[in-house]
């Protein structure tokens, strides 16, 4: 067996959704991680994974029990011109409006975009205003 290394963030080990088309979801989380600056991990026949995200098909042997209903999931952007560019990439690939980049009431500085992805899942870049990271990540290897 090969070393495998992970970057791990802040509170989610993984999230996974189940879509009906896999192609068009593919070519919608591809254009935004770009901007994100986050690179696609890897791809099967009927999954592909980026960081914490594996998007699968429903009859994949990773989508296991009973399929649910829609999700809201939100990436850290570095900053509001990375907010802005998530929003157009969505757009340009697939995504739907649903609440154009700007300031949101959560606490001051919480800049947003959501967008539908293919599945209608939420899909947040959020900038919660100018902060320091110890390190841009938890770097695993096993």
């Amino acid at each position: 067996m090969e070393t495998q290394e992970l970057h791990r963030g802040r509170l989610i080990d993984h999230i996974q959704l189940v879509v009906r088309n896999l192609p068009a979801s593919q070519k919608f989380y591809t254009a935004v991680f770009e901007v994100l600056d986050i690179p696609l991990g890897g791809t099967a026949e009927d999954y592909f994974w980026a960081d914490e995200l594996f998007v699968s098909t429903a009859d994949s042997q990773a989508a296991q029990g009973a399929l649910t209903g829609r999700h809201h999931l939100a990436f850290q952007a570095k900053d509001r011109a990375t907010v802005d560019a998530f929003y157009q990439a969505a757009l340009a690939n697939g995504g739907k409006d649903n609440g154009a980049p700007g300031e949101r009431p959560y606490h001051p500085g919480y800049y947003a975009a959501f967008v539908l992805d293919p599945d209608g899942n939420n899909i947040e870049a959020v900038f919660h205003g100018k902060a320091k990271r110890s390190a841009p990540s938890v770097h695993i290897t096993f």
